[in-house]
């Protein structure tokens, strides 16, 4: 079995037994997702970079415990959240603007079409930004990070019910929000 086959679980398993190449295998695949996750939870590039790594270092300490009872990379979002609520509750620093990093024009589209989508990301990134911070996170969580509902639940120690419920009211609220603004619910 190669590297890039490997299964996530099997080098978990590695990393139990101290291989240090298997954690670098394991943050090269999952780096990039926790890192834009905790961007996303703390407004903070350097908390989100800072906080990322220690996801990895955890890894390496917890990796003997890990039962396997989610996805590796579930376990490590819902490390990444701890710590990210852990330290955002011990300071605050610069937030970033994340309207720059929303406003990815498609190439394909008129130059009319990429200003439409624009300022429909801004507005819905906007909208997102003032839910209350449960209704937010499960919305980050599952599109920005594609995480199924079970998963969600998972990450956030909530049962699957009250995902679905908090996303249901979620959904509405940005619904609404979009209405009063009036943008339709299509794209652009």
């Amino acid at each position: 079995m190669t590297a890039a086959t490997e299964t996530d679980r099997a080098l978990v398993d590695r990393v139990a037994k101290g291989d240090r190449a298997a954690v670098r295998l394991l943050f090269m695949r999952h780096h990039a997702r926790v890192y834009r996750f905790v961007a996303r939870q703390t407004g903070s590039e350097m908390m989100a970079d800072d906080i990322a790594n220690e996801v990895f270092l955890e890894l390496w300490r917890q990796a003997p415990g890990f039962e396997g009872r989610s996805e590796v990379s579930t376990w490590l979002l819902g490390i990444a959240r701890f710590k990210a609520l852990s330290l955002l509750r011990k300071r605050k620093e610069n937030w970033i603007d994340d309207e720059a990093a929303a406003a990815v024009p498609d190439g394909a589209d008129t130059p009319e079409v990429v200003t439409m989508k624009e300022d429909k990301a801004a507005a819905l990134r906007r909208f997102v930004d003032a839910l209350p911070e449960e209704h937010r996170t499960v919305i980050d969580l599952a599109y920005y990070h594609g995480q199924s509902v079970t998963e969600i639940g998972e990450v956030l120690g909530i049962p699957v019910a009250t995902v679905k419920t908090r996303m249901f009211y979620a959904r509405k609220k940005l619904g609404e929000a979009l209405k009063a603004a009036g943008y339709d619910r299509g794209w652009p």
